[in-house]
């Protein structure tokens, strides 16, 4: 089973009941008055048959007389107006409905267009090998140098990124188009890039390194340039944005600032604030949002099953680059997801950490 379909089936959701339509009062109003014409007085009542409330109402003058020939000729009258409307209405009934259908097949077969930005990290080349996989989704991948990331793509190598070792594998691109996307560039040139797409993904972060720069790397990407990429997302017409952010991002608001995970995390060029303006600045866009907040990040395959927890109330965990990569996809159609933030770890036995810290 889908580890994210399992983990939010017990996501609190509401329900809407819809009422019976008026063409399904209509519909049984006339069965009971083909199967029993003697008792249509009893059957044309205003409980049975309700109206839109612009038009005048069937009932809403009562029907006088002056003897009972002329009271049963004015409900005659109006039985065969009312039958002649009802059987009428339920002929349009197997139009409607194909309509319906026809419209249904082709929302459904319509391709979407996806952007990822940051598609060449750990993260981001998971997600996007995930949305290669599916149907009728056109994918895009944000890269920063496409002819660099064509090459990186898809060869896996041991590569050193700022202060950390990682492992990357090879990813099978094939059908992904390739743009460049850069969180350094003007809004107006990422908004270019993501012409026609209706969703995007952003994985982008900084790459810890010379700490005498990390606060203005930290500043320049998960900051400003993550505001910029929301502002060229409008701009294009992006209707969906999935942002890929960290537990503890918004610590001070509930006492965590002193936490061991948060000063720890934080240490590093205050990353943790700057991301958290850039999630304030997507939630005031106006746009569909899902702001994913993973525990600290590994790349080994999952060993726990995936929990998805409410806004700032994770404190510790990990949780494997996979599970995080199939929250965001799915996170970009399920409902339950919209404008919501999703803090994930995995479910394990073993001791809770962040960032290598037991807690």
């Amino acid at each position: 089973q889908n580890p994210y379909a399992y983990a939010t089936s017990a996501l609190p959701f509401h329900c809407t009941y819809s009422p019976p339509t008026t063409t399904m009062k209509i519909a049984t109003t006339l069965s009971l008055l083909l199967l029993c014409p003697g008792q249509s007085a009893a059957f044309l009542s205003p409980s049975l048959i309700s109206t839109p409330r612009s038009s005048p109402a069937l009932f809403a003058t009562p029907i006088e007389s002056d003897n009972n020939n002329a009271a049963v000729t004015s409900r005659r009258a109006i039985l065969s107006q009312t039958l002649a409307t009802t059987a009428a209405s339920l002929l349009l009934l197997p139009t409607l409905a194909a309509n319906a259908d026809d419209d249904a097949t082709s929302s459904s077969s319509t391709a979407s267009t996806v952007v990822v930005a940051g598609a060449t990290g750990q993260t981001g080349r998971r997600i996007l090998e995930r949305l290669a996989a599916q149907p009728n989704t056109s994918v895009i991948a944000g890269v920063r140098n496409v002819a660099k990331a064509e090459k990186a793509l898809g060869e896996s190598s041991t590569v050193v990124r700022g202060a950390m070792v990682q492992k990357v594998p090879s990813l099978d691109a094939a059908g992904v188009e390739l743009r460049k996307l850069d969180v350094s560039d003007t809004t107006e040139s990422m908004a270019s890039a993501l012409s026609g797409a209706q969703s995007l993904v952003i994985a982008v972060g900084f790459i810890p390194g010379n700490p005498l720069k990390m606060n203005a790397a930290a500043h320049d990407v998960d900051n400003v340039g993550t505001c910029k990429l929301i502002d060229a997302a409008k701009s294009a017409g992006v209707k969906k944005v999935v942002m890929v952010s960290s537990i503890l991002t918004n610590g001070r608001a509930w006492g965590q600032e002193k936490s061991a995970g948060f000063v720890v995390t934080n240490a590093f060029g205050h990353v943790l604030d700057e991301k958290l303006v850039a999630e304030n600045y997507l939630r005031a866009s106006g746009m569909d949002y899902t702001i994913v907040r993973p525990g600290g990040l590994k790349a080994k395959p999952p060993t726990g099953s995936l929990k998805i927890s409410g806004e700032d109330t994770v404190l510790a965990g990990e949780i494997s680059r996979d599970l995080v990569a199939d929250v965001c996809v799915a996170s970009l159609t399920d409902k339950k997801a919209s404008n919501k933030v999703l803090e994930i770890t995995e479910n394990e036995d073993e001791p809770k950490v962040f960032n290598g810290l037991n807690m």
